[in-house]
């Protein structure tokens, strides 16, 4: 088995930093317009650089065979348009910091329908791992009340919550997509065809909601955090996780994922003010030593 470069590693922490920006980035967006317009505006910067990348890299785009063509609609349907819609509209009905501690089910979801699906071997450290990932990602979301919440799950639960768990269930779909769709393309090919696809369906959604767009929202905050979505949650973070999809495999990138609500909590504080809870602290430090744990687990 050959050795895994620690650059990959650095590039998926960098992703969870990248991501957990779009936290605070989405909050700004989705409180000033309307999710398909926000969405589309993400996408119309990420296309642009990831065109203008695939043809600096790459020279241009390849052609698709019939399979890469579903394979990249199935990405851009999933990862972009469905996992979009969910993010912004979990984003406008709960806290950033908050929003971003689901991401932390990410990596159990996946690693559970690789099983699944192509019975796929994680191991028992690597199960054991995910399972203190779990622990940690319940204490957050649940605020550190886990017996109420066996009682009421309503109590932790509402439409806010439901959207992000829609957006795991969809980035889910879009992680194990990512391996047959680069089966044959490059990781810049096919986050670009992604977007595009992505961007085609959210344009269609955006035109119906250009009557309720507001240009005197557009403030430079806004449209700064719509060029940091496009740039960094989209065109660095897409191809650098993708790198670690063909690289390390789908389940254990995804575990990066963990790291993601660390970051979103951080800077939710720091730049939104947003408070920190107790069970924040000790549900992120679990998150991260189930990260730990399954990334130096080798699969049995």
């Amino acid at each position: 088995m050959n050795k895994v470069p620690r650059s990959v590693y650095l590039k998926l922490v960098c992703v969870a930093l990248f991501w957990g920006g779009t936290f605070i980035a989405g909050r700004i967006v989705s409180q000033a317009i309307p999710h398909m317009i926000a969405a589309a505006g993400r996408f119309i910067v990420a296309c642009v650089f990831l065109v203008l990348l695939a043809w600096k890299v790459e020279g241009g785009l390849p052609r698709l065979s019939r399979q890469q063509w579903f394979a990249t609609f199935g990405l851009g349907a999933t990862g972009i348009f469905l996992y979009n819609i969910c993010f912004l509209a979990a984003l406008e009905r709960m806290p950033a910091g908050r929003s971003a501690l689901f991401v932390s089910l990410s990596p159990i979801v996946t690693a559970l329908s690789m099983a699944a699906i192509f019975k796929e071997r994680l191991g028992s450290i690597k199960w054991l791992g995910i399972a203190i990932a779990f622990v940690g990602a319940a204490i957050v979301i649940t605020r550190g009340d886990l017996v109420n919440v066996m009682h009421d799950v309503s109590s932790s639960m509402g439409a806010g919550e439901l959207f992000m768990l829609g957006g795991v269930c969809s980035w889910t779909a879009y992680t194990i997509l990512g391996k047959q769709a680069l089966k044959g393309l490059s990781p810049i090919a096919a986050t670009t065809y992604a977007s595009l696809w992505g961007l085609l369906l959210l344009s269609i959604g955006a035109v119906n909601q250009l009557p309720l767009l507001d240009t005197n929202k557009l403030s430079w905050q806004v449209l700064s955090a719509i060029a940091f979505l496009g740039i960094f949650g989209t065109v660095i973070g897409f191809v650098w996780y993708y790198e670690g999809v063909k690289t390390i495999g789908p389940a254990r990138t995804a575990v990066f994922n963990n790291l993601v609500p660390v970051f979103g909590v951080g800077l939710s504080t720091l730049m939104l003010n947003e408070p920190i809870l107790i069970s924040m602290v000790v549900g992120g430090l679990l998150v991260i030593a189930g990260v730990s744990l399954t990334n130096r687990a080798k699969t049995s």
